[in-house]
């Protein structure tokens, strides 16, 4: 890992065993698809290639189902206490699901948080945020700051240190996160102490501009799929630059003093040079940032832990790093 951005070219070949698992198993490419009208069977397929079933998963000391608030109601949450994790007021992990504000669920996420919580011995919570294009923008983010506050009450029954919560999420999880990052830092109310952003969605407005091979733009995202799921959660095309949903163009004040943060980005992603100009610029104002690419992974592959042994380990790596920034790790 290293504070500073490696310089952008090519990335190595697709890890063999995804690849090798995509075509035997005939994972969805989603380029060059219209998922329109579809929103069940993407959904359907979604889950089916994100759901690992592990016989080998960490033990954990706990793991209980519950409901946390949302901006307009309860939400379903999932609570991850992994073996020595220490007594209360303990460190957490706030952690909001990928795919798009369109996709996923707790189950979907389910074993990269138990991973997460046994690399960093930190509570997890992992938050059911609404999905669209059920629930528009700015739902989620509602949903998201809610669960936020909630979990960050002094008088919380998780026994949660309200100085010591981060939140971490993949793709659009990750832009949840980085929004709670920026919000509470314009509003003044309690900032993460930490942010883990795995590959994360930083800016909502166009991934057709550059140029993408067949590999950059397919599996888990695809220039298709990246306007399906902005229309469907942002209706109002006037709302895609709102540094809400694009906290890559928020105003430059809005970078300084924000939560240290860890960034994991992927060799074989659309989403990379966005990540890439996001720690950039927290690093230009001062952020203590580091980065971690795996050249040959593909967007969303550490939902892949069933077949891919390089995905665990980046969990893990993840984990270790958001444990010892916490305090839980030494």
């Amino acid at each position: 890992m290293s504070p500073c951005l490696p310089p952008y070219g090519r990335a190595m070949a697709i890890d063999d065993t995804l690849k090798s698992f995509m075509d035997k198993f005939k994972m969805p490419d989603f380029s060059g698809m219209d998922w329109k009208g579809s929103t069940e069977g993407l959904r359907n397929a979604f889950y089916r290639a994100s759901r690992s079933v592990e016989r080998d998963l960490p033990d954990l000391a706990e793991m209980s189902n519950l409901v946390v608030d949302g901006a307009d109601g309860p939400l379903k949450a999932r609570l991850y206490v992994p073996l020595a994790a220490g007594i209360t007021p303990a460190p957490a992990i706030i952690f909001f699901h990928g795919g798009g504000f369109v996709l996923g669920d707790l189950d979907t996420h389910d074993v990269m948080c138990r991973r997460l919580a046994a690399s960093s011995r930190c509570r997890v919570l992992s938050v059911d945020y609404r999905l669209a294009p059920e629930h528009r923008f700015p739902t989620a983010h509602d949903d998201a700051m809610a669960a936020w506050n909630w979990a960050t009450d002094r008088n919380n029954i998780l026994g949660f240190d309200p100085d010591r919560i981060a939140v971490a999420g993949d793709s659009a999880g990750g832009n949840l996160s980085a929004f709670i990052a920026q919000e509470t830092a314009r509003t003044g109310a309690l900032m993460p102490a930490f942010q883990l952003l795995l590959y994360p969605l930083v800016q909502f407005v166009d991934i057709r501009a550059k140029k993408m091979t067949f590999q950059e733009g397919g599996f888990f995202i695809s220039p298709n799929l990246f306007d399906y799921f902005r229309d469907a959660y942002v209706a109002k095309e006037t709302d895609r630059m709102d540094p809400r949903v694009s906290p890559l163009l928020a105003p430059d004040e809005d970078f300084a003093g924000l939560s240290p943060t860890h960034m994991v980005l992927c060799g074989w992603d659309p989403l990379k040079d966005e990540g890439k100009a996001y720690a950039a610029k927290l690093a230009a104002h001062g952020v203590p940032v580091t980065t971690k690419e795996h050249p040959g992974m593909v967007h969303g592959f550490m939902n892949m832990t069933a077949v891919s042994k390089p995905a665990r380990k980046a969990i893990e790596e993840a984990g270790q790093v958001v444990g010892k920034a916490l305090g839980a790790l030494d």
